[in-house]
């Protein structure tokens, strides 16, 4: 039975390019999850966009001598386009400086404070001495005074994972200059976190063995020390506070991380309005059978699993204080929050200031999409923190790429092509045919079960041992010794064709572009697996701007096909490019060049 999945996938932060690090959390993992999801016949909302507001954003502005707006429509437009080039699926990949995410925001604001869980509070705002500007939380680093862990932020310690607020690090400094803050009174609207404590407690007892165990160990060890959140901020970049007496002030603006969280609502009514039915977006947060997976990495873990769902619960009329729903309706909590671990890059932590980095634009000009996909999938940190090396990239692209998946496309169709032009007709089958058949075949269970539950590394490792058995299998039928038994080579080539077609489909949610050659290679008509564009679009003629969208309505289905004997076959051409060992000390090279 068909089933709406919302994929809530993280918004990339638009003060810079994003780096392979980035979209090993968020970017390939969910794209993987949506594709397997549409093959399977369910009715996928894959929604993100850029997050643009924050001082961040204004501190690299000034940096760079442009305005906060001009610095986020540039790297809007980088972002969609290095996402565009992975193959990320998005059905809308926006921003969160549009009219509507602002609307929406205002209004998930004022059903929070109606229902009485956002309140006024002076407190002390650290500001930079040099600036006078708020620093936002994340951007102070000291000691933590709870663990005394001496990289602990503002608003969390990744130690202990105890909220904090900057006034009570020890020796706190701004990590944007170094400077030490100074802590001044001003009054801001706070979360009443503290009010969703029991209603937390059981929504998140409710998912264990459901969720990845260090997500969920994680966001129940915070349970135990809630405390209300700012979620507005001195500040003249974001959303302004919808109350009489707030909205006008220039100052004052709602938190970035408030909105940023919001933005996967408001993309998904966006894309509705788009679609051209603007309550579309209610089957995916309002039918109590839809699906919610939400796909980051795991620094941003207490703010998908804790804080977002207190949020979409008060604006429903969920918790200690009661209420009723906004205007918008009752609102579905996350089914999943689907973390992944951080990637390091040849042991060391990615850093663009110190050139430990390579930029998603600048992979994809030197190297393809997919085998960067495959290797997030294969290698990435689904469950733990790994390390990317290029040596290691360099071995898995030549050795199971190359050498196993593109050798078995390559060498069954070109001798099917070659000696017959057509998929050709099996004649009796033996026992090894039907072994190596019933094995392709009975894949499809244990791999899809697997991309279900975003098994990522055990999904595509299945899907590649279907491959190596094939391999094996025509090394020892060695149909290309068989010239005066043309009957018996039919069915081995036969056999191995069917095997590739399996295979493909089997890697289609990792592998979208490399598996729609493998189609046209096998005679496929029409679109087999649907890739995204980016689109020019506007708000009432207002200023266009790109999104990420597309039709995903296509040829791939999650099964076994059987293959017609008789569709004519074309000579193929290589599945993926065998890389030279010298790469490995090239891109080394460039890791310890001093940026410009």
């Amino acid at each position: 039975m068909s089933q709406h999945i919302l994929t809530a996938v993280a918004w990339p932060y638009a003060n810079g390019p994003r780096h392979i690090g980035h979209v090993s959390g968020f970017g390939v993992p969910s794209d993987v999850f949506s594709r397997y999801q549409r093959m399977a016949g369910n009715k996928v909302l894959m929604v993100s966009g850029t997050d643009e507001h924050g001082t961040p954003i204004q501190v690299q502005a000034d940096k760079e001598g442009v305005t906060a707006r001009e610095l986020a429509d540039r790297y809007n437009r980088v972002i969609a386009e290095d996402l565009t080039g992975l193959g990320l699926s998005y059905d809308l990949f926006t921003r969160t400086t549009t009219n509507n995410h602002y609307a929406v925001t205002q209004e998930i604001f004022k059903g929070l404070y109606d229902n009485g869980y956002i309140f006024p509070k002076t407190t002390m705002g650290a500001i930079s001495p040099s600036t006078g500007r708020t620093l936002p939380d994340r951007y102070i680093e000291g000691t933590c005074p709870i663990c005394g862990y001496d990289g602990a932020r503002g608003d969390q310690c990744d130690n202990c994972g105890n909220q904090l607020d900057p006034i009570q690090l020890i020796n706190p400094k701004s990590r944007i200059n170094g400077e030490t803050p100074i802590f001044a009174e001003t009054e801001h609207f706070m979360l009443d976190l503290p009010a969703f404590a029991e209603v937390l407690g059981t929504y998140l007892q409710s998912k264990q063995g459901e969720w990845r165990p260090n997500v969920l160990k994680f966001a129940l060890n915070l349970l135990g020390d809630l405390q209300p959140r700012a979620i507005s901020r001195d500040l003249d970049w974001g959303v302004p506070i919808p109350l009489d007496g707030w909205s006008e002030q220039a100052n004052k603006r709602l938190y970035v991380w408030f909105d940023a969280v919001i933005g996967y609502l408001s993309a998904s009514i966006e894309w509705a309005r788009r679609s051209g039915d603007p309550d579309a977006w209610r089957q995916w947060w309002q039918n109590p059978d839809a699906k919610s997976y939400y796909f980051m990495g795991k620094d941003n873990i207490v703010f998908h699993a804790e804080i977002w769902p207190a949020m979409l619960l008060g604006y429903s009329g969920i918790g200690a204080r009661g209420g009723k729903a906004g205007s918008l309706g009752a609102l579905n909590v996350p089914s999943e929050v689907v973390s992944s671990e951080f990637l390091t890059m040849e042991g060391r932590k990615f850093s663009s200031s110190r050139q430990v980095v390579i930029y998603v634009r600048d992979f994809l000009a030197r190297y393809d999409a997919d085998a960067l996909r495959y290797y997030i999938a294969v290698a990435g940190p689904e469950n733990q923190d790994t390390d990317f090396t290029w040596q290691e990239f360099v071995n898995r692209n030549n050795g199971e790429l190359v050498a196993a998946w593109g050798n078995l496309v390559n060498r069954s169709i070109s001798m099917a092509a070659k000696n017959f032009g057509v998929i050709p007709e099996a004649g009796e089958l033996t026992d090894a045919d039907r072994a190596l058949l019933e094995r392709s075949r009975a894949a499809f269970g244990p791999v899809g079960a697997e991309l279900n539950r975003s098994r990522f590394k055990n999904a595509i490792t299945e899907a590649l041992d279907v491959v190596r058995d094939a391999n094996k299998y025509l090394a020892e039928q060695e149909p290309w010794k068989l010239k005066d038994d043309t009957e018996r080579q039919k069915s081995i080539l036969f056999t191995a064709l069917q095997v590739v077609d399996d295979a493909k489909t089997m890697l289609t949610p990792f592998l979208p572009s490399s598996s729609n050659k493998v189609h046209a290679m096998l005679g496929g008509e029409g679109v087999w697996s649907g890739m995204p564009e980016i689109r020019e679009v506007d708000e009432d003629g207002g200023t266009p701007y790109p999104v990420i969208t597309g039709d995903y309505r296509d040829g791939a289905r999650w099964e076994h096909r059987p293959i017609k004997p008789g569709t004519p076959l074309a000579p193929p051409v290589p599945l993926f490019k065998k890389l030279d060992p010298k790469v490995v000390d090239e891109e080394l090279a460039r890791l310890d060049t001093p940026a410009e």
